[in-house]
This record gives C-alpha cells, sequence and structure tokens, in this order.
C-alpha cells in the first residue's frame, strides 16, 4: 500500500508494507482477549440491585406540597390530568383517577425557584419563575420543556394571556417598570416597552378582551387609578387615562374585571361598589351596597372573584361577592345595573369556601359553592341550583377545614352537567371528589414538610404479652408454673388455630375485600424487630403513624390552632416494653415568637389521645429535657424550664419528686462559656443518642495494644459561625463542652469557612462538613478522642473525676458534593461499623463508611499500619456509586435522616425525610446474621440427607466388619 502525504515543509513518502496473515490473527486474538478481560474485570466490580428485590425492603413515597395554583387538563375530554404549582416550586401532573404522580419537576429552593404565575393554554403550560426572572412553556402532556426565556430584571406584577380574532398566541408579563409581549410557540419577545411615571404609579394589573389591545391598570394609593393601553401589534400606547379613586389602595384585593372591559370595585369604608367603563368613562360610577340591600360584616375585606374562561373573549359578567367568613353573593353587572342573583346565607354548622366560576361551554356558565358538608352546582346566570348537583360528603375531622377548592365541571354524553372537585383543607391534605359524593383518592401533602419523627416498636400481641408475663412473675411454685406454662401453649395453640383459618377464610376472598384492620393482633412485633412504627410531625400540626414495612398511613391526628412558625419536639416517654401500660409520646409545641409551648401526650401506635392531662404551661419555655429516670409507671421524667429558670416536670408524681429529692424544683447555674456574640453565634449543639450502645471501649494498635476510647456521655458539641459574613475573616468554630463540669475538652477553627454546618456526633469521634471559602469547596472534618493505652477507669465514667485530659486527633478531607442531610447508624449492640449516611442535593443516599474518615490515616504506610487495616491518607472522598442505598429512587431535597436500631445486629432501619419520603434497610457490615435470599436449602437439605444415610450405612458395615472379624 502506497500512501503520499504532502506537507508544506516538506515532501514525504511513506511505504507501508501489507500484514500477513498470520500477524492478522494474532493482532484479532489479543483484541478478542482483552475485550473478554474487560469484560470479566466489569463484572467482578459491578454490584447492583435484581428487579426482584426492588421495593421488598425499601420503599418511597412522592409528594408536591401546599397548591398555590392548580388547572385541570380540559383541553382534551377524556384526559386525566390535574396541574399544580405549589409552594414548595414544584410543578407536576396528577392523575385524577389514582392521585398518582404523571410526572413532577422540582425547582430550586426559595425565592430563586418560586412559582409566580401559572397559566395554562391548550396542552402549553406557562410559568413564571423567580419573581420575574424566568418564563418556561411545559408541554403538559409528557412534562417536557418547549422552551425558557429569561425576563429583563424587575419585581414581577401579573402575567396573563393575549387572545386576538378568537386565537390566543401571545403572553404579557408585567414587571415593576416594564411590560413585555412573548410568542407562546418559542416564547420570542415581540415587544418590551417602559411603563410611563413607574416611579411615581404602581402598575398591578394586566387584562386582554382579545381586542387586540393591552391594559396595564395602575394605581396612586388613595389617589388615582392610571390605565395604559398598548397596540398588540407593536407595543405604541394607544390611550392613557387616569381616574380619581382616593378610597383605593390596591388593585388585586379589591378589583376585577368584569363583563365587556368594566372595572368593578369594593370598598369597606364607604360600603360601595364602583364601576368604571375603561373604553368610555372616565370616572367611576359609585353603587352604594344599601342600595342592593347589602351591607359588609366588620372588620373584614371584601373580596371580588371574576372569571375569563377564553382569554380570546370577554369575562363574564356575573362575578362572586364575599361580604364576610361565611357571606357571600352571586352578582350581574350588565349594562352598568348591579344584580343581585342569588344570596348565600351562611348555614348552621356549614362553613361556606368561595371560589371561581367554571366555564362549561360557550353558552353556560357555572358557579360552585362548597358548604363543608354540603356540595351544590349554580347556574352562574340565573342563581338557581341545578337538579342532580347536590350532594352531602363527610370530611374526615382529621383534616381541618376546606382551605380552597379547585373544579372541573364538564358536559356528559347526555348533555347533563356533572363534575371533579379537588378540595385542599388547612392541613394541606388534597381530597378528590367525583359527583355523586364519591372520594376518589386522598394525598397526603403534610408529609413533604415533616420536622421530627421517632420510631417506635410495636406491641407483643396478647398471647406474646401472657408467654412474657409467664417469666416476669414470681410463681407459688413448682405446680403453678407447670399450670401457667400449659395455659400459655394453649392460647398459643388457639392463635395459630385461628390464624390458619383467616388464611384460609381470605383465601377465597377476592384481593379487593380483605380488610386491613388496625387491631393489636395484626400491629405486632415481628421476629427480628423490623417492623416499626413510624411517629411523623409534619409543620402544618398534624401527626401520622406509618407502617415502616409498607409505607401505609394507620392513623393521622391533626392538632388544631398550631402557630405557623411552631417549634416542635418529639419525645417517647414510654415504649411497649413495659405491658400492660400502653406506651406514650409527647409532643412539645413551641411558638418561635412568644417561647409559649403545650403538651400533646399521645399512643403513638394507635394515635390516640391519652387520657393523661399534661400541665399547663403559663411562661415561656427555655429548655426541655428527658431524664433517665421513671415513675411508678414506667414513664420517662420530662423536665421543662422557662423564663423565670423554674422546673416543671412530667409526670410529677410523688415517686418523680422522691428520686428527685425535691419538692419544689428549681435550677441552680453550675457553670458558664461565655461565647462573644458581636464575633460568632451558635449554630447547633449535638450530644450523643440516648439509645446508642459502644461494644468496644478501644482499639487494637498493630503492636497489639490497645488505645483506649474517651467514651464521654456527657460531652457537647457546639459549632459556632462568625457573624462577619465577608470570606476572608469567616469561620467556623467547635467546642467540645463536658456537659457536667462545663469544661472545654477541645477547639478548634476552621478559618476562612462558612456554613451550613452539618455535625454528627457519636462514640468518641465528632464529623462536621462545611463550605471552604478559601478553596471553594466542601470538606469534612473528623474529630476522634482517646484516654491513651491505660484506661482511667473501666467500671464508671465520671466528669467530676478526670485528671487528665484526653489524647484529640483531627483531620479534614475533600468532599467532591454539597450534602443536605448527615447522620450515623445505628445498631441494638454497636458491634457493627459505622456508617455515615449523608443525603446529597442530587437526590441520593450516600452509605459512607467511617474508616474513610479516620484521623489515625497513614500518609506513608507501615507495618503497624497494615496491621489495623488503616487506609492510606487522601485528602479527596470519592463517591462510589455502590455507596448509594437508594439506588435511582431519589429523594427530593433531603432535610433529615433518621436512624433506629432492628433486633438483628447487622441491620439499621433508615428514613430519609424531604420532600419525599423514603425507607431501607442497610447493612454496614454486611448480612453476617441472616442467610440470603437465594440460600440453597434443596442443596444443604440433599447434603444433610446424603451425610445421614451414609453414616448409618457406614456404622452398618463397620459392624458387620466387626462381627467378621469376631468370627475370624
Amino acid at each position: 500500500m502506497l500512501t503520499t502525504i504532502t506537507n508544506p515543509q516538506r515532501r514525504r513518502i511513506n511505504f507501508r508494507l501489507p500484514l500477513c496473515a498470520e500477524e492478522v490473527k494474532v493482532s484479532a486474538m489479543a483484541k478478542l482477549i482483552f475485550l473478554w478481560l474487560k469484560c470479566l474485570v466489569s463484572c467482578c466490580i459491578v454490584e447492583a440491585v435484581f428487579e426482584d428485590q426492588v421495593g421488598k425492603f425499601d420503599w418511597r413515597q412522592q409528594y408536591v406540597g401546599k397548591i398555590r395554583f392548580s388547572h385541570f387538563d380540559s383541553h382534551v375530554q377524556s384526559s386525566k390530568k390535574v396541574l399544580m404549582a405549589t409552594e414548595k416550586n414544584v410543578f407536576a401532573a396528577l392523575n385524577t383517577r389514582t392521585g398518582e404522580l404523571f410526572w413532577r419537576h422540582v425547582d430550586k429552593t426559595g425565592p430563586e425557584g418560586n412559582i409566580d404565575a401559572f397559566l395554562l393554554h391548550g396542552q402549553d403550560a406557562l410559568l413564571v419563575v423567580g419573581n420575574g426572572r424566568l418564563l418556561r412553556s411545559w408541554d403538559i402532556s409528557v412534562g417536557g420543556l418547549n422552551w425558557e426565556v429569561v425576563l429583563d430584571s424587575g419585581s414581577f406584577q401579573s402575567a396573563c394571556l393575549i387572545g386576538q380574532q378568537d386565537t390566543v398566541k401571545h403572553v404579557a408579563v408585567l414587571k415593576k417598570t416594564v411590560i413585555s409581549v412573548h410568542y407562546l410557540s418559542n416564547g420570542h419577545q415581540k415587544w418590551i416597552e417602559n411603563l410611563p411615571e413607574s416611579e411615581n404609579i404602581d402598575y398591578q394589573a394586566l387584562y386582554s378582551g382579545g381586542n387586540g389591545e393591552v391594559y396595564v391598570l395602575g394605581i396612586v394609593p388613595h389617589s388615582h387609578i392610571a390605565i395604559v393601553v398598548y397596540s398588540m401589534e407593536d407595543g405604541e400606547i394607544i390611550k392613557q387615562t387616569s381616574v380619581e379613586a382616593p378610597w383605593l389602595s390596591n388593585i388585586q384585593t379589591s378589583c376585577a374585571v368584569v363583563g365587556q372591559g368594566m372595572i368593578t370595585c369594593v370598598d369597606s369604608l364607604t360600603m360601595s361598589l364602583y364601576t368604571l367603563d375603561m373604553h368610555t368613562q372616565s370616572k367611576m360610577t359609585q353603587i352604594p351596597l344599601q342600595s342592593l340591600g347589602l351591607e359588609v360584616t366588620p372588620h373584614f375585606h371584601p373580596v371580588l372573584v371574576s372569571h375569563q374562561p377564553n382569554a380570546a373573549h370577554q369575562p363574564l359578567s356575573e362575578f362572586l361577592l364575599q361580604l364576610g367568613p361565611e357571606h357571600h353573593l352571586l352578582l350581574q353587572l350588565n349594562s352598568g345595573q348591579m344584580v343581585v342573583l342569588r344570596d348565600f346565607k351562611p348555614v348552621r354548622h356549614m362553613t361556606p369556601v368561595l371560589t371561581s366560576c367554571v366555564f362549561v361551554s360557550e353558552s353556560d356558565s357555572i358557579m360552585w359553592m362548597i358548604f363543608f358538608l354540603f356540595l351544590s352546582l349554580f347556574n352562574a346566570e340565573t342563581g338557581r341550583r341545578l337538579l342532580d348537583t347536590t350532594q352531602f360528603l363527610s370530611i374526615d375531622p382529621n383534616v381541618g377545614k376546606p382551605e380552597s377548592i379547585y373544579v372541573q365541571a364538564f358536559l356528559k354524553k347526555d348533555d347533563s352537567v356533572s363534575y371533579r372537585v379537588l378540595v385542599q383543607t388547612e392541613d394541606h391534605t388534597l381530597t378528590f371528589i367525583h359527583l355523586p359524593g364519591r372520594v376518589m383518592w386522598t394525598r397526603e401533602e403534610a408529609l413533604s414538610e415533616v420536622v421530627t419523627m421517632e420510631m417506635v416498636e410495636l406491641p407483643l400481641t396478647g398471647t406474646q404479652a401472657e408467654l412474657e408475663g409467664e417469666f416476669g412473675k414470681k410463681a407459688d411454685g413448682l405446680l403453678s408454673m407447670v399450670l401457667k406454662r400449659l395455659s400459655s401453649q394453649l392460647i398459643l395453640l388457639q392463635a395459630w388455630v385461628s390464624h390458619l383459618w383467616k388464611l384460609f377464610y381470605d383465601a377465597r376472598k377476592p384481593r379487593s375485600q380483605v380488610k386491613n384492620e388496625i387491631s393489636i393482633e395484626n400491629l405486632s412485633r415481628d421476629e427480628f424487630n423490623l417492623q416499626k412504627m413510624m411517629v411523623m410531625v409534619t409543620a402544618s400540626g398534624k401527626l401520622f403513624g406509618i407502617d415502616s414495612k409498607t409505607g401505609s398511613i394507620l392513623w393521622k391526628q391533626y392538632l388544631n390552632n398550631v402557630p405557623s412558625n411552631a417549634a416542635f419536639k418529639l419525645m417517647v416517654q414510654r415504649t411497649t416494653a413495659h405491658f400492660p401500660h400502653p406506651p406514650q409520646c409527647t409532643l412539645l409545641i413551641k411558638d418561635k415568637d412568644t417561647g409559649l409551648a403545650t403538651l400533646h401526650v399521645f399512643n403513638p401506635i394507635f394515635g390516640k389521645k391519652s387520657h393523661i392531662t399534661p400541665p399547663a404551661l403559663t411562661q415561656p419555655i427555655l429548655q426541655s429535657l428527658m431524664l433517665p429516670l421513671m415513675d411508678q409507671d414506667y414513664a420517662k421524667v420530662l423536665l421543662l424550664i422557662d423564663d423565670q429558670y423554674k422546673v416543671t416536670a412530667f409526670p410529677s408524681s410523688k415517686n418523680v419528686l422522691q428520686q428527685l429529692q425535691e419538692t419544689d424544683l428549681t435550677t441552680t447555674q453550675i457553670w458558664e462559656v461565655i461565647i462573644p456574640t458581636e464575633i460568632q453565634k451558635v449554630v447547633t449543639v449535638k450530644g450523643k443518642r440516648s439509645n446508642e450502645h459502644v461494644h468496644s471501649q478501644g482499639r487494637v494498635m498493630g503492636d497489639r495494644s490497645v488505645l483506649y476510647k474517651y467514651l464521654n456521655p456527657n460531652l457537647l458539641a457546639v459549632v459556632t459561625e462568625s457573624t462577619d459574613v465577608h470570606q476572608e475573616r469567616s469561620f467556623i468554630g467547635i467546642l467540645l463542652i463536658d456537659g457536667v463540669t462545663g469544661r472545654i475538652i477541645h477547639e478548634a477553627v476552621q478559618r476562612k469557612a462558612k456554613g451550613p454546618v452539618h455535625v454528627v456526633h457519636s462514640e468518641n469521634w465528632v464529623v462536621y462538613e462545611y463550605w471552604s471559602t478559601k478553596s471553594r469547596r466542601n470538606e469534612f472534618s473528623v474529630i476522634e478522642l482517646y484516654e491513651g493505652m491505660e484506661l482511667y477507669n473501666s467500671t464508671v465514667f465520671s466528669s467530676l473525676d478526670r485528671p487528665h485530659a484526653p489524647h484529640v486527633l483531627q483531620q479534614s478531607y475533600i468532599f467532591p458534593s454539597a450534602i443536605s442531610a448527615m447522620e450515623a447508624t445505628l445498631t441494638e449492640k454497636g458491634i457493627t461499623s459505622r456508617h455515615l449516611l449523608i443525603g446529597l442535593p442530587s437526590g441520593g443516599i450516600l452509605s459512607l463508611p467511617k474508616m474513610f474518615l479516620d484521623p489515625r490515616r497513614p500518609e506513608i504506610v507501615s507495618e503497624q499500619s497494615r496491621e489495623e487495616n488503616l487506609i492510606p491518607y487522601a485528602p479527596e472522598l470519592l463517591i462510589r456509586t455502590e455507596w448509594f442505598i437508594n439506588y435511582n429512587q431519589s429523594v427530593s431535597r433531603v432535610r433529615g435522616i433518621h436512624t433506629a436500631p432492628s433486633g438483628l445486629e447487622s441491620t439499621c432501619l433508615v428514613v430519609a425525610y424531604g420532600l419525599d419520603i423514603y425507607q431501607t434497610r442497610v447493612y454496614p457490615s454486611k448480612q453476617f446474621d441472616v442467610l440470603k435470599d437465594d440460600y440453597d436449602y434443596m442443596l444443604i437439605s440433599s447434603v444433610l440427607f446424603a451425610l445421614f444415610f451414609a453414616t448409618m450405612i457406614s456404622k452398618r458395615l463397620a459392624e458387620v466388619k466387626l462381627l467378621n472379624r469376631a468370627w475370624r
């Protein structure tokens, strides 16, 4: 083969000889061997989850949060979608038949991802995001993004669709100083104009009646209304009008556009309605409410609600007026005349909730009202109730009052009117109702805001408790013990027979008819204590009891009158181990503004309120503390310290006061650590978990000596952050303080660093994560405390008798990602290796072995470090894919991770909660105490039987051989 290569510098002719057949075969064989080795290595290092294991030991529930905007997909009659934008900055589509998610998009947290407006036209959904920073268009059929444009800077005010000649092709966005119009097809900007006199006039609203003109409504409070009319074609100002309105302060809360461009406003001071025709009039017309026989409830701000079914047409002439908390009216404005079509007067035990009109067809318009337990449909043109549209609905008392409703009215095949309604209640529960009063599904969106949780062990069944009680009671003698054992066995036999009969009876029924009733029989502890009750507290004040095995909600309870800014603390005062006393949990609810708190005592297994009356807390609470002391009913003592430094004990029986050796509980200051607040502030205080167990008191060194751990149960990790936000002067500090003596055990400062800081404190180590402003990266720092080669006191630890300071080892590592939450695994005996469970912003839950965060990792490997299995030091911690415990089950916005031990030492139960909830099991040291799922029972059984028969045959043959030898 001859190849000629031309070069500007010189010409060179390369000669390449053809390969022989033998060389070609060798080359092909080498490639095949290399490919085979590559596949072999890949198969050896890949770890995966089998398809039949997905969802076997874990589950995930996805939520969207409290609804801010919602629209039904009415583009196609057969569509089963309801679209919603929530306060959690989530845009999602739900299946109206099942309530499950079709798709969901989670935006950034905070104001940057806040959804300001939601407009729907056909298959396109338009969102204004981030205070008018972005304008997005979504395809609602698949949830895909059509386009996204960046808007000009400025505070967002309003947005609306622009119709012209019975079509909608544009969208207008109103900012504080500018108005811009964009094409619906691609988002390109058609024109943008500055608003006149925007320094003095507050422009608040947009309106388009389908005539090719855009109306911008602004106001100078208590002076006049400014109306600017723009041409749809080029953005020129067609008309500019100023109308006096000295009684008006806000257009959005007091006015609405009704009919053919009629601005209608209501004023509670003058007790009047005001109307203005934007096309012809230059002065508002006053209509006193008294002339209509109406009056406003004192101290109530009236509300106007109008409806524009299509942006290419005028709004409806009918509108709703709310004059009081329970007083609503349907009015009609026709040719300047105001007519009351229907007065919805308050009904006893029924609370009406107001919503907008619903458009059914070109000739029909329908208005909707909900009366808590009474639903009805009315004709907006006449105010008459439509036949066969009234229904009574019994709403669960554990969901609160209806807060907002979203209605889809439609025509059936026989031209009769029907409707679907989505009700959102005070506790953020979504209930979807179909005529006639059929509840299709319910979603507990309060679970998207879990603030704290506990996992409580399930109780023993009656038969198990009877068997346990046999060993806990003192018997009178041998005969009494035998009789008790026989009675217990008979009870167990009876329970087993009834269980078999129930299985046989349920097997003959369809699966849909098998009831899963909550009772003490099916809510029982399993063999390895893997199934527990997850008690969750949400920000809306609702409590949930969730089965950790299936994720099903077993009970729920809504607490009324919970402050919106309340802080919650959940404490387990009595577990299920003290039969026949029921388990008991106490929830402390504290108002962050006033400091006042209340206690809610309940049974965590069934959610019932306890008969025990908690103490009334009249003073602001500074601190709460759970003591290891118990009263005569095995309930732990809760201490509450108020702002007068007086102590309230709960329960406060004589037995408790005797144990505390106090009759009048007071506090005395024993130590104080002063932290200058002008330089730094306390971010968090972290102690050790009360149910944590330490198995080993020391670490075996390479030379077979023992390095003993500093296991101080009173140690507190106090994390501080600088008040100076400048990156050169910012720092993160950590203080390890003995809680009994106030002695500072160790102090460390990370300079040029800032939060958020996540801390884990366990055994003799503290791990915390922060952001390094100097290196612009996330870093981990680990601190370990050791007593040395000799243990000062091997029986009991006393903070008052510690003459020597512990040895402190500290090391830092680079982590390639930010984290959202962090917690350590927890097992029953503490034998299993510790892992750090890290929630990432990407939705993954990482299980990082603690051995990678060991401050004793050597830079130079020695023989002793090899003996200890210490990993050589490397500054960077790599994220391995096999460390993710939730494979592809992403958990959005992880806010906390809770761990709990199980009956198996190898297994730790994990719950990650945020926008979603995910529960699974982790095995930090593998499952060393459980047989694998694919364990070959047939093989081992066959081998055992073969060995048994071989032994018997060998025995027989040996006997025959001995007998023959004896006869010789």
